[in-house]
């Protein structure tokens, strides 16, 4: 009776089960694998929620890219980071999950292709399966910093491709994408007929600044391309549900595909009239709650640093990739981590690393949190 697209295992994993055993019986889980910022502390201004009931709120006004003046308030985010985007090439939805599933529908027949970066995030595996897409993926190799192998990526390039998926930067291994890299990704866009989808939910939340690091991939792309963006983390807002499609390219080719993402987008209208309303109040949250946000994950990482931990190089993002010494695999450590620490943390195979050797933690808890899981997972290192 299931469609053959549910391709998931509703068997719980052994760390998911372990997880819920060990709620049960203790009062505490040190959860160093958070990323909701709306339960790590951060503080949000009295009344930001008013701006969904202001003026207009009651009203139903659909529009398939989103409401003009809504819109226009992405055009000047990405003005203040001194891109030119114009508001006809931004398309509004709820959130970039539902970003790649309109994409996908607009560029993929079912059986076609998309290829995603890993290690990655786990995400674009079931949205692809939900859209009779196939996820190849290409790797990202580490040589002292992660980069993308551009070489192995053309090589699984097959006549069913349609896109490639970049996460700008990625999530877990906070890469970039870099210059030189858009330039060979474009030839191959351009040789394969393939769109470029790059995920920039985390773009602003870069550790230091770098000359050789791509802005908004749409804005610099030369072939048909689309940057994703969004409330939840740019704001710290994943429960307001506003997220946005902005797309560049040759002019023909972009204002083509944009109308038919309009068609695909008025089929849903999922983007809220009350939230498309208070955009342009919402989005200057980014310079207090996002601006906490970026100091947490700092702050977080500066003592990891300086903590003895093994953290392989990052250029941004909220996590943190450890790596663990030889002998202990990542799955077992992070069940005995979790079984006798009541620390959680991610197994680096649940985001598809080539070697059992790494495991992932978020960089928003609260620090007190932060600091002991830390520090009970270096102990359970230590052995």
């Amino acid at each position: 009776m299931l469609s053959s697209r549910l391709e998931f295992d509703a068997a719980e994993n052994d760390l998911t089960t372990l997880l819920a055993e060990k709620r049960r019986a203790v009062a505490t889980v040190l959860d160093l694998t958070e990323s909701n910022p709306t339960r790590v502390g951060i503080a949000y201004p009295e009344g930001w929620a008013s701006a969904l009931a202001g003026p207009g709120s009651s009203a139903y006004d659909p529009s398939p890219r989103g409401l003009p003046a809504a819109r226009a308030a992405v055009a000047g985010y990405y003005a203040e980071r001194g891109v030119l985007v114009e508001p006809e090439s931004v398309l509004l939805c709820a959130s970039t999950s539902e970003a790649y599933a309109l994409l996908l529908k607009l560029l993929c027949d079912p059986g076609d292709a998309v290829l995603g970066p890993q290690p990655g995030y786990p995400l674009l595996d079931p949205i692809a399966a939900l859209e009779g897409v196939r996820l190849g993926r290409y790797p990202l190799r580490f040589d002292g910093a992660w980069r993308i192998d551009v070489g192995a990526l053309a090589a699984r390039i097959d006549a069913r491709s349609r896109a490639v998926v970049l996460v700008h930067p990625n999530n877990p291994t906070g890469t970039f994408v870099k210059r030189a890299d858009l330039e060979a990704l474009q030839e191959l866009a351009a040789r394969h007929a393939l769109a470029l989808i790059s995920d920039e939910v985390f773009a602003e939340y870069a550790f230091a600044p770098s000359p050789e690091r791509v802005g908004v991939v749409a804005a610099e792309a030369s072939v048909p391309c689309f940057s994703l963006g969004g409330l939840s983390k740019l704001c710290g807002l994943p429960q307001v549900k506003v997220g946005w499609i902005v797309a560049g390219g040759p002019p023909v080719a972009r204002d083509r595909l944009l109308r038919g993402l309009e068609h695909v987008n008025d089929a849903y209208l999922s983007c809220t009239g009350p939230a498309q309303h208070a955009l342009a109040e919402l989005l200057p949250l980014r310079h207090t709650v996002g601006a906490a946000i970026a100091a947490r994950v700092r702050d977080n990482r500066a003592w990891l640093l300086c903590s003895g931990a093994d953290v392989l190089p990052a250029e941004g993002g909220w996590y943190a990739v450890l790596r663990l010494p030889p002998g202990l695999a990542d799955e077992t450590f992070a069940l005995d981590l979790l079984a006798h620490d009541e620390v959680l943390v991610h197994p680096g195979y649940f985001y598809d690393f080539d070697e059992p050797c790494f495991v992932v933690v978020s960089l928003l808890p609260e620090p007190t949190s932060f600091h002991e899981g830390i520090s009970r997972l270096l102990a359970r290192v230590a052995g």
